[in-house]
C-alpha cells in the first residue's frame, strides 16, 4: 500500500516537472464581453506574463488578486509583466465575474474558462493556481494555493526570466 502511494506521488511529481517548460496548451477562452481568445495568441511582446486562475467564490483567489493589484503598477513599470486572470466559474456564477472584477478594481485582462478547458489541459486541481509563461510561450513556473505575501515570489520569478 505504502509503495503504491509513493509510486503515485512520484508519478505526479514527474508529470509536474515535465509540464514546466512545456508550451502553453492551445484552448479557446472568452473575454468578459463574449469574444473568443485562443491561448496561443496570449502574449506580452516577448516578455513574461502571469496567468492566475480564480473563481468568484474562492476567498484565497480574491486575496491573491487583491494583493497583486496593489503592486501591479510597480511590477509593470519595473518588468513590463502582464497578468491574465482566468475565471473558472461555471453556470450562473459566470455572471458574477464582471461585478467582482469591477468591485475590486482589478486591471487585469480577465478571461473566462467556463468549461474548464484550460484548467483541464494544465491538470489544475486546486485554485488559486498561477503559472508564469516566458516570452516564448513556455510555462516557466507554477504555483498552487495562496498565503499572504506569496505574490512577492511571482515578481522574483519574472525578474529571473528577464535576466
Amino acid at each position: 500500500m505504502r509503495e503504491k502511494l509513493l509510486m503515485s506521488l512520484f508519478a505526479i511529481m514527474l508529470a509536474s516537472l515535465q509540464s514546466i517548460h512545456a508550451q502553453l496548451p492551445t484552448v479557446t477562452l472568452k473575454t468578459m464581453d463574449g469574444k473568443t481568445v485562443r491561448t496561443d495568441t496570449l502574449t506580452n511582446n516577448g516578455r513574461p506574463f502571469i496567468i492566475d486562475f480564480f473563481a468568484t467564490w474562492c476567498k484565497p483567489c480574491n486575496r491573491e488578486l487583491d494583493a497583486i493589484s496593489e503592486v501591479y503598477d510597480d511590477w509593470q513599470a519595473e518588468t513590463g509583466v502582464k497578468i491574465y486572470a482566468v475565471s473558472i466559474d461555471q453556470g450562473q456564477n459566470i455572471q458574477k465575474v464582471k461585478p467582482l472584477v469591477d468591485n475590486h478594481g482589478w486591471e487585469y485582462d480577465v478571461l473566462l474558462d467556463p468549461n474548464g478547458d484550460l484548467k483541464r489541459a494544465l491538470g489544475i486541481q486546486v485554485i488559486p493556481y498561477v503559472i508564469i509563461v516566458d516570452g516564448q510561450g513556455h510555462i516557466a513556473y507554477k504555483h498552487m494555493g495562496y498565503t499572504d505575501g506569496e505574490e512577492s515570489e511571482l515578481i522574483e520569478k519574472v525578474r529571473e526570466l528577464l535576466k
